[in-house]
């Protein structure tokens, strides 16, 4: 049920692979280091309820802070390491976290929010504590001191993911701790293991980075059954080829950016896959257009399973042969229940091929508010069921189909990216008197930043005003959230109230298009 109870059923299997055994760890070495970190959070003063930081490449070191902080009741926050140190200061000071884990390689982004944040103390992974700046500890140091025997009164932490920044900055998604041990079987690992029937003898490969939740979520939870886990330190699609059959693959993840880079590859490289281990292949994250997902069925069979949900719940799965009797829907309620689908004013529910918002039934032991903002998480609830803002309709035996957003959500290659963030930034620039950013269709990676910026009067617009803008989004936003286009409108299409018609400047980009999710 966790690690601990792992290592005494499956002590010598290996827990953790990075890449083609670049690095590993068994059972009973990742129950021991984990411990050391449970007992080394515990001496330096947090306590049930508080909150930890991890800022690390794919690496077995995230799968010691993991599990020593969910083995010591403590709330975890990975952190994408692609943001700018504003940008993750933010994530650390909302969050609370009293220690952040960093790497070596990471130490510039860390340094200065260590010096503007006292009460934060700094633990770097790999190097020398003197390196890290004022505050830092090193881990290797500090690990060497602590026994390796669990603590005493093991409590289950929690994950706290942040998304949602719709309303301008991210917001942590946050559920109450159980208070019970971490083999209670109430964490959220253990959900998606049950949901999507991980099994010990599973090898699971890894192909994203470990601070999205759908990738820490599902190696978590194959770590809960004595599964063993192969990450990638980071995907390259001829190397996931190789590995699914080196190491003997049975079960992988992907988003459909991947699945499209893995039909470029040369015909040789894919003739090389032989998949003779390999039994199911899952993917989620963002929609996967229809051609896209029958050439993956072509080549791979219909070993490719799709599911539908959030950091916050849900959701749908639908098997390769269901999809292709369905193609286009994200298939049926993962657990036999039901996928509402209610109209948006009235909360009524809505008969079949009828449009409306989607609402799931909260999942067991986890009904999550967003940290610091009641006010969102009262909008995600009707009762006990939640919604993440997506538009769709089921059909006459429940398959779900997704056709819009009720929020402004950009999903591009697989990762959310949230307009009024970029907005913000935008609009403290001067030659931004207005800003409309939104996602239009990508080819490669289903959807792609847009900014449709209105100049102040007299003004000109021209290409040195784009590059202007783009380095200045550059400075202050993580690469991956950065307008790739900039377009000059007049005027922005706003009501007398100053409400703004974003889709009047966002449908035009998609006609043609049956789902504007795509």
């Amino acid at each position: 049920m966790y690690v601990g109870d792992m290592a005494e059923k499956f002590g010598d299997r290996d827990a953790i692979v990075i890449d083609a055994h670049r690095e590993s760890a068994t059972y009973t070495q990742l129950d021991e280091r984990s411990n050391q970190v449970a007992r080394l959070c515990r001496r330096l003063g947090l306590d049930v309820g508080d909150g930890i930081a991890i800022l690390l490449e794919n690496s077995v070191e995230f799968f010691e802070v993991w599990w020593g902080a969910f083995r010591s009741g403590l709330y975890v926050t990975p952190v994408n390491w692609h943001l700018t140190t504003a940008e993750v200061t933010y994530l650390l000071e909302d969050s609370g976290a009293r220690i952040v884990f960093f790497s070596t390689g990471l130490r510039h982004i860390v340094e200065p929010l260590l010096a503007a944040q006292p009460n934060l103390l700094g633990i770097q992974v790999g190097g020398s504590a003197g390196e890290g700046g004022r505050g830092v500890l090193a881990y290797e140091d500090l690990m060497a001191n602590e026994p390796t025997t669990r603590i005493d009164a093991e409590v289950m932490g929690g994950t706290m993911f942040y998304s949602s920044g719709t309303t301008g900055r991210p917001k942590g998604i946050k559920a109450p701790l159980s208070g019970g041990p971490p083999n209670d079987g109430t964490s959220v690992m253990r959900i998606t293991a049950v949901n999507f029937g991980a099994e010990e003898s599973m090898r699971f490969l890894n192909t994203g980075p470990l601070y999205h939740a759908a990738p820490a979520l599902w190696s978590a939870g194959m770590q809960t059954v004595g599964a063993t886990v192969v990450a990638m330190g980071r995907f390259d699609a001829a190397a996931s080829l190789a590995l699914l059959d080196d190491e003997q693959i049975t079960t992988s993840q992907w988003v459909p950016t991947m699945f499209r880079r893995l039909l470029r590859l040369p015909e040789g490289v894919r003739a090389s896959y032989r998949g003779e281990a390999h039994k199911t292949a899952w993917h989620a994250a963002a929609p996967c257009p229809i051609e896209l997902k029958r050439a993956m069925l072509d080549w791979w069979g219909p070993i490719i399973n799709e599911y539908y949900s959030g950091s916050e719940g849900g959701g749908t799965i639908i098997t390769g042969p269901e999809w292709l009797e369905h193609p286009g829907s994200v298939g049926q309620h993962w657990s036999g229940g039901i996928t509402h689908v209610l109209d948006a004013e009235t909360f009524e529910e809505l008969p079949p091929r009828k449009e409306g918002l989607i609402y799931f039934d909260v999942l067991p032991n986890y009904r999550f508010a967003y940290h610091n903002d009641p006010g969102k998480t009262e909008q995600s609830y009707h009762g006990d069921l939640m919604t993440l803002g997506d538009i769709g309709f089921v059909d006459e035996v429940g398959y779900l189909y997704l056709t819009d957003r009720r929020s402004d959500t950009i999903v591009s290659g697989g990762v959310n990216i949230y307009p009024r963030e970029i907005e913000e930034v935008l609009l403290s620039h001067p030659a931004v008197h207005d800003v409309a950013v939104f996602g239009i269709p990508d080819e490669e990676f289903g959807e792609r930043v847009l900014a449709c910026v209105q100049a102040p009067s007299g003004v000109p617009w021209d290409a040195e005003v784009e590059r202007e803008l783009d380095a200045y989004c550059r400075q202050n936003l993580a690469g991956f959230k950065c307008p790739r286009e900039y377009r000059s409108v007049e005027e922005m299409p706003r009501d007398p109230n100053g409400k703004l018609y974003k889709r009047r400047l966002r449908d035009p980009y998609w006609e043609g298009h049956a789902s504007r999710v795509i």
